[in-house]
Parts: C-alpha cells; structure tokens; sequence
C-alpha cells in the first residue's frame, strides 16, 4: 500500500478512533475509570506504522492536528478561572511549580549525555492535567473546597508554567531575547485582557444572544477570533503558538464574562464540540499514530524508563506540591500530590514539540507518554482512596450534573 493510500485511509480511521474512544471508555467504566484522552492516544498506536500499520499522519490530517494543539490549549485557558484562585492558593501553588521547575531542569540536564537536551526533557514532569482533573473533581463535589481550590490553582499553574517555560526555552534565542520577546507578548496579552474586560456595548451582547442558533454564531466567530489573533501574535514573536492559544483562552473567559449566564452556558457547549468533538481528539490519536511503540518494545532499557519516569512525576511535581500546601490535613495533601503529578496532555504536546525541534529522542519522548498515560489511570484514583472519599452516584446524561468529560 502506496504512502498516499495511508495517509487517505488516515482521513476516515482517526474519526473512527475518536468515535470510539468516548464508546471504550463507556464500556470500561464498569471497571475502571480510563479517560477518553488515553484511548484516544491508545487507539492512534494501534492503526499506526509501529502496529497495524493502517494509518500515517501527513498532508490535512497533520493540519488538523496542529488546529487539534491550539484547540486544546485554548480550552485549558479558557477552563481556568485566575480570579477564583488569586491569593494564598495561587501563590502557594506557584512557588510549588518553581520548585519542580529547578528540580526537574537539574535532575533532567544530569541524568542526559547532553545535559541542555535532558533539562529540555524535565520540563514534562513539571506538568499537571487540569482538564482530566476537572472532572474528577466536580464529580466529588469538592471545588469549593479548600481543598478543590488548591488543588485547581496547583492544575492551573502546572499548565501555565510549563507553557511559558516551553516558549522561552525552546524558542532558540538568548536569554535577554528571550525576555524581550516574552514581555512584548506579556503587554499585547495585558492589552487583549483589558479591552475584553471593558463593559461591551449593548448591541454587541444583543447580537450574541440573537446569533446563538442562526448561522450567525457571533459569539463563536469573536472567540476564534481571539484564539488566531493571539496564536498570530506569539508566532509572529517567535513563540511557541501554545501561549498564544493559552492566552486566548482566558481572554476569552473574561470577554464573555458579561454574556448572561444561560447564553454563555451555550457558547460554551459550542466551543467543547469544536474542540471535544473535532479537533482535539484529532491531535490525540495522530499523536497516538507518531507514538514510538517499536522502540519501547524492543528496547529494555527504554521500557523501564517508563516506570522511572512515573516515580520522577511524584517526585518532582506531586511531592512539592504537596510541601506548599501545609493547611491542609495530611491525607489531603497527600492526595493534592497525586493528582499534581496526574499529566498527559501537555506531556504529548511538550514532547510533540521537542522532537519536532530535535531536542528529544523519539524513544525516549514514548517512555514520557507512557509514563503519562499510567499517571492518568492510577494517581487519580490513588488519591480518592488516600483521602478515603467515595464514588459519588453518575448524574443522569441530561441531567444538571451532566457535563462531558474535558480531557
């Protein structure tokens, strides 16, 4: 079978992964509770060149995943709330991060032959999935609790931090550039954020509410109108168009802030069907597709990288995390520790990024996913048992409690 036939054949099986992930997970959940993103990824192995071989990425597949990143990345800023979690949490659970941020870049430079190439890799452990948190969490009903508010700054952070450490780190240029760059991008960002928190003209709320369920979508169209503006202006900075994505989603947040609640509560189920529907299940199974399964199964060595690395995730993220969080009670922090080293979604995209820039082997950018992927099937489970809750009834699919899963 010819390379273009692959890449063709890729057009129909990476929707057909993504329909079935949420169907897996259906079905596994009388077991054990396996998010969608891992099937998602776990099906993208299987019909890829190292297994089944059915499917490669390339041409508009490859496009779409790259939509798929900067969608992803968008709902991450657009799920995180700054204003809730400012003060005493927020600023715990930043100092936690540079914490992990200093152990991880060390560890990572010394354990590498090439120390720059390893302290790249450490940036992978200072990451923490909010998306797959988020739901755990409502579920338990504990957000408006001390300790759901900690553990939603410490998520919040872990997001944030590492994509601004990827955009200065990576990027290639100076220090001093760097912080150039990086402020110039800080004061559109600053600007972008000011003008969405202005009171909007009536007219403008008036056209939302009236384009909600025309072809009009105006409320829609204005947000992915943030969203390419503000990829544009990190690229056009020579930042990674994470942050921009990033940014655009908590811009986004605020410039909706003033919409009434139950229009907003639309806008924002549109926005999950773009991106939960479409696009980012696309960039998690052709992720899954560029998995490197050959040399983590041929390759001892590499294979026990995985569980390694999964005790460094603990050890770098889940255990300040847990030091900077004093008080709370000593089962809470313990759990607070587990669900901070809970990371994949950003561990596939710092890797992505990282062997595309040539910074990472492919062996080893597989070990950090796979160490990913068990993070998000044990740590949070793990944690519900540390702090002895329990399984709270599964709300009805239309119910008020419904809401589909982010990540």
């Amino acid at each position: 079978m010819s390379a273009a036939d692959v890449q063709l054949q890729a057009l129909v099986l990476v929707p057909a992964c993504a329909v079935a992930a949420p169907l897996l997970a259906d079905r596994l959940g009388r077991w054990l509770a396996v998010p969608t993103v891992v099937l998602e990824i776990v099906l993208g192995i299987v019909i890829g060149p190292d297994a089944l071989g059915w499917a490669s990425a390339g041409g508009f597949v490859e496009a779409l995943s790259g939509f798929g990143l900067a969608m992803l990345m968008f709902l991450a800023g657009y799920e995180v709330d700054f204003t809730r979690l400012r003060g005493g949490p927020l600023r715990r659970a930043g100092a936690a991060w540079l914490l992990s941020l200093t152990v991880a870049l060390v560890f990572g430079g010394l354990l590498n032959s090439d120390p720059l190439n390893g302290a790249f890799a450490g940036l992978a452990f200072t990451t923490t999935a909010l998306g797959t948190l988020l739901p755990i969490l409502r579920d338990a009903g504990v957000l408006a609790s001390p300790f759901g508010a900690m553990t939603m700054a410490t998520g919040a952070v872990g997001e944030f931090g590492p994509i601004v450490a990827v955009a200065v780190l990576l990027s290639g240029n100076t220090p001093l550039r760097s912080a150039v760059i990086l402020a110039a991008f800080a004061l559109i960002a600053l600007a972008a954020l000011g003008l969405a928190r202005r009171p909007q003209p009536a007219w403008v709320a008036r056209v939302m509410v009236r384009t909600l369920h025309t072809s009009g979508q105006f409320a829609v169209r204005a947000v992915i109108l943030v969203l390419g503006a503000m990829v544009a202006a990190a690229l056009w900075l020579e930042l990674d168009l994470v942050l921009g994505a990033f940014t655009a989603g908590v811009v986004a947040r605020l410039l909706l802030a003033g919409v009434p609640r139950p229009e907003q509560e639309v806008v924002d189920a549109k926005l999950e069907a773009l991106g939960f529907g479409f696009l980012v299940p696309v960039f998690f199974v052709v992720s899954g597709m560029e998995f490197d399964l050959a040399a983590l199964v041929h390759d001892p060595g590499t294979l026990l990288l995985v569980p390694v690395f999964l005790a460094g995730l603990v050890v770098v993220r889940g255990v300040p995390a847990a030091l900077f969080a004093p008080d709370l009670a000593r089962r809470d922090r313990a759990g607070l520790g587990l669900y901070a080293a809970t990371a994949l979604p950003l561990v596939v995209v710092i890797t992505t990024i990282e062997v595309d820039a040539g910074h990472l082997r492919t062996s080893t950018a597989a070990a950090l996913v796979g160490a990913g992927l068990l993070s998000v099937l044990l740590f949070p489970l793990l944690a519900r048992r540390v702090r002895g809750g329990t399984t709270p009834p599964v709300p009805p699919a239309d119910g008020p409690g419904a809401r589909a899963e982010s990540w």
